[in-house]
């Protein structure tokens, strides 16, 4: 019977699972997985398998061969030295053959038949030439891998604005699919300093709430709409989404406070103006 566990694979590549057989392999441990008819090193990651497979057995990358001995970590720091000197020389081919290309890392793989080379472009990059002089180089497999400002980040690792280390190098496995509607479902100011992480792009955490702010947004009217009270019509000037508090200027420099019960919506009597959210929406 299978026994699946999620393991990371080298330093900087995805996560999948792997066969640990009768083994029990707690997160963090380091072993040695068969992947591709080669061996490879890698992390665990977890030793429980996600609800969302259900009754899904997940697919199988390969399997678990060992845990690493003091001889494995030997060989790592060994690799890890010459991906450093290889990248060293990745950037000097980069440079004589011009290619509008940053390189970011390399990697060799556990048993020294493959590095991988990390890289950011602006567009499609024709490498080619660059596999060659590389592979005259170094006489092994050689796989140029382009890779996101996002990937960058985790791969790069450091602290967001919050304090906190990256959520990208910490514990995101894989990326999610983010959206500038996140941010305005969540009123927030829709200031690129404000809501960018330090890869340019939305912050991943935006996502965290997404889901609560757009069920509590329902039946509630946007800014700037025109709606009826007990004091008079008004326009809404503010929302306090986690209440359900709408803020409405009747006039006369009047404020009606206004709690919308869950499941109830309030009537609107036109289009909201389009003037910017300024809800409480507490800052990150």
């Amino acid at each position: 019977m299978r026994n699946p566990i999620q393991v990371q694979v080298g330093e900087y590549r995805t996560t999948g699972y792997f066969d640990a057989g009768s083994n029990d392999h707690k997160r963090g441990t380091l072993v040695i997985v068969d992947l591709d008819r080669s061996s490879e090193f890698g992390r665990v990651v977890s030793n429980v398998v996600p609800k969302s497979q259900g009754d899904r057995p997940p697919v199988m990358a390969g399997r678990v061969l060992r845990r690493v001995t003091d001889g494995d970590l030997r060989q790592l720091d060994n690799n890890r030295n010459k991906a450093r000197e290889a990248l060293n020389v990745c950037i000097s081919k980069v440079t004589d053959l011009k290619l509008d290309m940053k390189m970011i890392a390399a990697e060799y793989s556990f048993d020294s038949t493959k590095i991988i080379f990390y890289f950011t472009a602006e567009g499609r990059v024709d490498f080619r030439n660059l596999v060659k002089e590389l592979a005259k180089v170094f006489r092994v497999r050689i796989e140029l891998k382009q890779i996101g400002v996002r990937d960058r980040a985790k791969m790069i690792q450091g602290y967001g604005v919050c304090g906190q280390p990256l959520c990208c190098a910490n514990f995101i496995k894989d990326f999610s699919q983010l959206s500038i509607k996140m941010a305005k479902e969540q009123a927030l100011p829709l200031n690129p300093s404000k809501i960018s992480g330090v890869c340019g792009r939305i912050k991943c955490c935006m996502a965290y709430e997404y889901n609560v702010y757009r069920e509590l947004n329902k039946g509630l009217p946007k800014m700037g709409a025109r709606v009826q009270t007990a004091e008079g019509r008004g326009r809404v000037i503010n929302l306090d989404i986690l209440k359900r508090l709408v803020h409405v200027d009747v006039g006369d420099g009047k404020i009606v406070k206004i709690t919308v019960p869950k499941d109830e919506k309030m009537v609107v009597e036109n289009k909201p103006t389009g003037q910017p959210p300024t809800g409480n929406r507490p800052q990150r």
